[in-house]
């Protein structure tokens, strides 16, 4: 399970950004900071809300400003699927 998650942290820095209006769960857990509970906030604050820009993150809770400055080049924005 641990290299299924490294394999998966390895990819998304190899091939972009996480687009945080269409990532998965585990696609989240690769973000410095971000375990399986923040992702689940991160998904759920989505399914209500899309983010409009990368610093909309910090509007999950538990999520903040540090989280943002560790991560901002780590993240983008896709089309919201709302």
């Amino acid at each position: 399970m641990k290299f299924l998650a490294l394999l998966v942290m390895v990819a998304s820095f190899v091939f972009g950004a996480v687009d945080i209006n269409n990532a998965s769960i585990k696609e989240l857990t690769t973000l410095n900071g971000v375990g399986n509970s923040k992702a689940k906030a991160i998904v759920s604050y989505r399914e209500q809300h899309c983010f409009k820009k990368v610093d909309d993150i910090i509007q999950v809770k538990g999520l903040g400003k540090k989280f943002l400055d560790k991560n901002r080049k780590n993240m983008k924005i896709g089309a919201c699927k709302k």
